[in-house]
């Protein structure tokens, strides 16, 4: 009996070693928030097992209006490392958040902040006094900041994250590293490939509701004509629906791309005005339930392009 009790007592001594050896481990990992999925998606890409993510928007939410709750200040207070697009995407929500979580580690200039953005090739930088851009609509005055849909920008974004992960953990550089070129060699194949499937149809010409897409439109080659938003932000009046409907109509174009945060009121109207078929493709991982991944992104999109395509009976380039 005594015997017995000896066993169960070095059992239970073990087992709470363990558990006390993983709650260590778990404690040493890297805590990571970011203001976005697809960076969270990155992160855990290159951070693999040294970190844990957390998104503070949610994949089918609008990336420049999310509810600032208290429960995000306690995860930014907590964390390590914060990451943001940049290029004010955020400005609506994040200031407020960073300033309650009084962390200052994962403020801009600290050991844990990383903007995702640095080192990017922007598109449609604009020119002008600041004040004035914003009053013409949502006009980011650095760029547009929807550079994470081109999956080879996400290659630099990862080279941020990796960055700002040495800093950390310098002792973790070569595994860091190694996750990297994993990332970028499967970012390479999966662009090509997508690349390669849609190429039949590049040039298709394409109207989007919202200028989302000027990065992947560029990526994968695709004629993006027009917006179904007068300007950024700003809602199409009757007589701005009346004009994209006549463009449509006199162009021949029959692809309408929208984001599953916007109505589909007026992009309905439209369709059924021009016989267009409306796509709704994900801006953000997360958006659909199968987008579990940066990687499950592009393909979800490419997929559903072709399949609007073929439904709006457009020919293959080599008539096939």
């Amino acid at each position: 009996m005594l015997k017995k009790q000896k066993i169960y007592a070095l059992a239970a001594f073990i087992a709470l070693q363990v558990i006390a050896f993983a709650g260590a481990a778990g404690a040493d990992k890297i805590k990571i928030v970011t203001s976005l999925p697809d960076l969270a998606s990155i992160a855990q890409e290159i951070g693999g097992d040294y970190v844990t993510t957390f998104s503070i928007a949610k994949g089918y939410q609008d990336p420049h209006f999310v509810d600032p709750k208290p429960s995000y200040m306690i995860r930014l207070q907590k964390a390590d490392i914060f990451i943001q697009v940049g290029l004010d995407l955020e400005i609506g929500w994040i200031p407020p958040l960073l300033e309650g979580a009084r962390n200052g580690a994962i403020l801009p200039g600290g050991k844990g902040y990383i903007d995702a953005s640095v080192g990017i090739p922007l598109l449609e930088v604009p020119t002008g006094e600041p004040s004035k851009l914003r009053a013409e609509g949502d006009i980011h005055i650095y760029g547009n900041p929807h550079y994470w849909l081109d999956p080879l920008r996400g290659k630099m974004i990862a080279e941020n994250i990796h960055n700002g992960l040495i800093r950390l953990q310098p002792e973790n550089e070569a595994q860091f590293r190694s996750n990297l070129d994993i990332f970028n060699q499967k970012i390479d194949a999966l662009t090509q490939n997508l690349q390669d499937k849609i190429s039949d149809y590049a040039g298709t010409k394409v109207i989007a509701f919202h200028n989302s897409w000027p990065y992947f439109d560029e990526r994968f080659h695709f004629d993006l004509v027009g917006f179904i938003e007068p300007k950024p932000g700003i809602p199409p009046s009757p007589k701005h629906l009346v004009s994209v409907i006549n463009h449509m109509k006199q162009n021949d174009i029959r692809i309408i791309i929208i984001s599953p945060y916007f109505s589909k009121k007026s992009a309905q109207l439209i369709a059924s005005k021009t016989s267009a078929v409306l796509i709704e493709l994900a801006s953000s991982v997360g958006a659909q339930a199968e987008i579990k991944s940066y990687f499950d992104l592009f393909e979800y999109n490419i997929n559903k392009l072709i399949e609007g395509i073929k439904q709006a009976g457009i020919i293959k380039k080599n008539n096939k």
